[in-house]
């Protein structure tokens, strides 16, 4: 092979290296791109005056809804591999409560819900530098709605329902793909029309559910990750009775996401 073809062949082979990657995020999304602006577009909406102001200081104009899709888009870059084990926590079938919450206590793993404490310790400290900043909230943004997708507290041997084949009104795919993306999408509104139609909670409602620690948004997922593994059986040919039985749990978890985070985003801007 003489060089000239050679060095022809070297951008060919680094721009199909990089396409490769810029397509993983769409196939491995927490939520998708719509289902995480949701949450974020929910948050939006109970800011206190002085967290909107400090994410301002950090995000500029970048609203919490857009901000909240970066670490999976991210992903289209190889540096940031080290992100992945961030986005979920599996967790073995059976456990009870009590065991849950036991494992969490003790949990020292990189996984979401340890890096969901360590980012909200991390941005609570004035100090830290701006571009860390920038990084971390957008990451907490982030993880906070994946931990509110049940299937990522799903089992760790199919990888959080990846690997149970399922159909989508008869074309292949997962589970985990079906409650990440398709469900939502179903939905066939914008992320903003999508917020406006759930985000119904009363004043009572949102302090009960933001006082809530972080073990309990994992312990609700893992409850309804439970019942999803139970009702749904590998190679279904899932359609509108799907979406009819499981959307309200979509819509739950997609508002309790919202009011959760603007909690733990209140909570760390209130000085």
């Amino acid at each position: 092979m003489n060089s000239n073809f050679k060095n022809m062949i070297k951008p060919i082979k680094r721009t199909v290296f990089f396409l490769m990657f810029l397509y993983l995020p769409f196939c491995s999304m927490a939520w998708g791109v719509l289902g995480h602006r949701i949450v974020g577009q929910v948050a939006d909406a109970y800011l206190t005056k002085n967290a909107k102001r400090e994410i301002f200081k950090i995000l500029g104009n970048e609203s919490v809804a857009m901000a909240s899709n970066w670490p999976d888009f991210i992903k289209s870059d190889p540096s940031y591999k080290y992100l992945d084990v961030w986005h979920y926590i599996n967790l073995k079938a059976g456990l009870s409560e009590t065991e849950v919450k036991t494992y969490l206590a003790a949990d020292t793993v990189t996984d979401a819900y340890t890096k969901i404490n360590w980012l909200a310790s991390q941005l609570k400290n004035k100090e830290l530098e701006q571009d860390k900043k920038v990084l971390y909230l957008r990451l907490l943004i982030h993880i906070v709605g994946d931990v509110h997708q049940p299937m990522h507290i799903g089992r760790p041997e199919d990888r959080g329902g990846n690997g149970v084949k399922v159909n989508w009104f008869k074309e292949p795919t997962n589970l985990h793909s079906v409650w990440d993306s398709k469900l939502v999408d179903f939905q066939q509104l914008s992320y903003t029309e999508y917020a406006s139609s759930i985000n119904y909670t009363t004043k009572a409602q949102r302090k009960e559910w933001q006082a809530e620690p972080v073990s309990d948004w994992i312990w609700q997922s893992y409850r309804y990750a439970e019942k999803i593994y139970a009702d749904t059986k590998p190679d279904a040919n899932l359609s509108y009775d799907y979406n009819f039985n499981y959307i309200g749990t979509v819509n739950q978890q997609l508002l309790k996401g919202g009011v959760h985070l603007a909690g733990l985003l209140n909570e760390i801007f209130s000085n």
